[in-house]
């Protein structure tokens, strides 16, 4: 039995850092993205200590980046009876998680990104030189490109999970 336990917590540290590696690639600080990774495999709600422990973070790092992960709508805060400290869990369905990150990343990101192409675009709408009507047409084909592709991207979030498969499968055929 204990050879089962070894298993599965290497298995199991073994994903906490390499969801902590692939967050920061979604916009998530590695610490943020590792408590996340141990909630979602969590089979019980987590204290901060917990948290702590099992990470060897501090208090405070434990403590901003779960309220940052509750903020997000991934983790929420769970109450034990009997219990005063608070615990917390992880939302374990993938297709909500996708959709949530893809939510945040959109307002943290996509949102300031089409702003500031918008504002470069009508900034130089009136210059006359061959390189401010390009950098102007650049700006605003980019701008157009990220704001279709975020309403595709919405549009795929606001699916339900099977049928969004079912629709990846017929574009990747």
């Amino acid at each position: 039995m204990k050879i089962g336990v070894d298993k599965l917590q290497a298995a199991r540290d073994e994903f906490v850092g390499q969801w902590g590696a692939l967050g920061t690639q979604w916009g998530i600080n590695r610490t943020m993205a590792q408590i996340h990774a141990l909630l979602i495999t969590a089979p019980e709600p987590m204290s901060t200590d917990d948290v702590m422990e099992a990470l060897e973070v501090s208090r405070g790092n434990a403590h901003t980046n779960l309220k940052e992960l509750v903020a997000w709508g991934l983790v929420r805060s769970v109450v034990k009876k009997g219990q005063r400290r608070e615990f917390f869990e992880a939302d374990k369905d993938v297709w909500h998680i996708f959709t949530t990150v893809a939510r945040e990343r959109k307002r943290r990101e996509i949102e300031p990104a089409i702003h500031v192409l918008s504002k470069c675009a009508k900034e130089t709408e009136d210059i006359g030189s061959k390189e401010g009507k390009d950098f102007h047409e650049q700006m605003r084909e980019l701008e157009e490109f990220v704001a279709f592709a975020s309403k595709v991207a919405d549009k795929i979030s606001g699916m339900k999970h099977g049928f969004a498969v079912q629709l990846a499968a017929k574009l990747l055929k």
